[in-house]
């Protein structure tokens, strides 16, 4: 078989089910097999970073690597900004990237550029293939590499003349990844530690669940009845009314969990990426950490690591929960649980039978919130709307909520979405985004439409970057270059073939959600003037 064939084989070997792309000259070849695969559909994107992030918020979902396509010169530049996002999310992805001839590589050659050294600092690995015999090899490492913990994004370059040329090759079996164990005296240590302190605080991150250990970390939590705050991408993992959710923290300002935080005499962090929030911002008084993750903890000053435990996050907990912990039952003073609450706007202000009540974004998510299923998935944007969901929107659910943390990447959400719809058809969806990010990737929604897929579009107009208004006016009493004008984005949903509707008041906002979440039969797109 030629060397593109072995390539879709070594990806069916994988469990793929999808590659996002666009096809250039140099990767011809690799779209002639995609088509030959009955196993892999391909999804034809309008621009290759709404490619990548189709396949980070898939892997994120479906818990195995998504994969994108690009060729050579600017569709690789292009994939970059959604790489990144992966990797700093930690988002398993394999990227696809063609590449011209190997001869080509010594000169100063049409729209050829380093693609290898272009990608090393935003992936896991980035690699050429140099021998075509090589290609099952470097495929499986890849994939092992991008979704071994903490997972990111691999680079692949494929030479456009190796794709032609014909091997004997077979994809290499594919093997699970190695799981390690936290040896019994590091246990031991952990408890004694815990058993010691008078006034542990738990601080949850993403990890737990990519981990899969969210059974284990709640009875953990019920047993030890200690506060408990999440990063961003961790909500969900306790119910809005549970004693010991203190919400969310790693916020820039008005970050009300702090207080909680400083009161502790021990931090028990557990999945938590630094990439979220440095400690210096939540761990001023440098409190002693029991670090519980796959990894053994970073060096850093305000991270003062009493007790590792690395390994299987699912079985550190299992062991924890068998040792008798006793429960600490402590709640820090001042009220905090329901000032948080308060501050977090987690409770809607707005009568139920108010007339025309006022729009904000908190109130769009109580509606969602009310209304919405268990299992709807929620992506988020970046902008200020951002800050506002992961204060105040409480998923039911761990991982139904989905937001660019790491990189803070503007432009996810709709691509993201149909990740998300691809790697969860049954589950609702739900895309809110700004009108910069929105029309960052708009073209999207074509791709979603020829898909047939079905899922809400919120965009919030208000005709500025919200965020950096709210950040020039308080530094110099004015705001500058972060305003502009909005195309009619119901007329622009309707070229695209998909039903948009306009809400200027929270009465017309749920009125038409209620209408397109029972529908739920095609696309639509709320435009909510704020």
């Amino acid at each position: 078989m030629k060397v593109s064939d072995c390539i879709i084989k070594c990806l069916e070997a994988e469990g793929v089910e999808y590659v996002f792309g666009i096809v250039g000259t140099e990767t011809l070849d690799l779209a002639e097999s995609l088509s030959k695969s009955n196993q892999i559909q391909y999804v034809n994107v309008r621009h290759e970073q709404g490619a990548a992030f189709m396949a980070d918020v898939y892997g994120r979902l479906a818990k195995k690597a998504g994969v994108c396509l690009s060729t050579l010169g600017p569709g690789a530049t292009n994939l970059v900004t959604g790489l990144a996002s992966a990797q700093l999310d930690h988002s398993p992805v394999v990227a696809l990237m063609g590449q011209a001839d190997v001869e080509r590589n010594h000169d100063e050659s049409h729209q050829y550029l380093d693609i290898v050294t272009l990608c090393e600092p935003v992936t896991k690995w980035s690699t050429q293939i140099k021998e075509s015999l090589a290609v099952p090899t470097v495929i499986r490492k890849a994939f092992r590499l991008a979704q071994m913990e903490k997972p990111g994004s691999v680079a692949v370059v494929l030479p456009e003349n190796f794709l032609t040329q014909d091997i004997a090759g077979h994809p290499l079996p594919v093997s699970p990844l190695p799981e390690t164990v936290a040896a019994a005296e590091t246990i031991q240590a952990a408890c004694t530690l815990i058993q010691n302190r008078k006034k542990p605080f738990i601080v949850i991150g993403n990890g737990v669940v990519r981990q899969d250990a969210v059974p284990e970390l709640q009875t953990f939590i019920n047993t030890l009845k200690v506060p408990v705050t999440h990063s961003f991408m961790a909500k969900g993992i306790l119910e809005k009314e549970h004693p010991s959710n203190y919400f969310t923290f790693g916020f820039n300002e008005n970050d009300e969990v702090l207080p909680g935080l400083e009161e502790a005499d021990l931090l028990i962090t557990i999945g938590y990426d630094f990439v979220e929030k440095l400690p210096k911002h939540w761990n001023k008084k440098k409190l002693p950490v029991l670090h519980i993750d796959t990894l053994s903890a970073e060096v850093n000053e305000y991270y003062p690591v009493e007790v590792e435990c690395v390994g299987s996050m699912k079985k550190i907990l299992e062991s924890l929960n068998q040792s008798g912990l006793p429960a600490k039952s402590w709640a820090p003073f001042g009220n905090l649980r329901e000032r948080i609450m308060k501050e977090y706007q987690l409770i809607s202000s707005q009568p139920e039978t108010s007339q025309n009540k006022h729009f904000t974004i908190e109130e769009i998510l109580h509606s969602i919130e009310k209304i919405a299923e268990d299992n709807t998935i929620v992506v988020s944007d970046v902008g200020a709307h951002k800050v506002s969901i992961a204060r105040t929107y409480q998923p039911q659910r761990p991982n139904r909520l989905i937001v660019s943390n790491g990189l803070a990447s503007m432009g996810i959400a709709i691509p993201g979405s149909i990740g998300a719809k691809l790697a969860c058809p049954q589950d609702p969806v739900i895309c809110i985004t700004g009108d910069g990010g929105a029309l960052m990737n708009i073209a999207e929604i074509e791709t979603a439409k020829r898909l047939g897929l079905t899922f809400i579009i919120i965009v919030l107009n208000d005709s500025k970057l919200k965020l950096e208004v709210q950040q020039m006016n308080k530094l110099f009493g004015e705001s500058y270059g972060v305003t502009f004008e909005n195309p009619d984005f119901v007329q622009l949903a309707a070229s695209f073939g998909i039903k948009g509707m306009k809400a200027r008041t929270m009465d017309e906002f749920d009125t038409i959600f209620k209408g397109a979440l029972t529908a739920m039969d095609e696309i639509i797109l709320i435009e909510a003037m704020m």
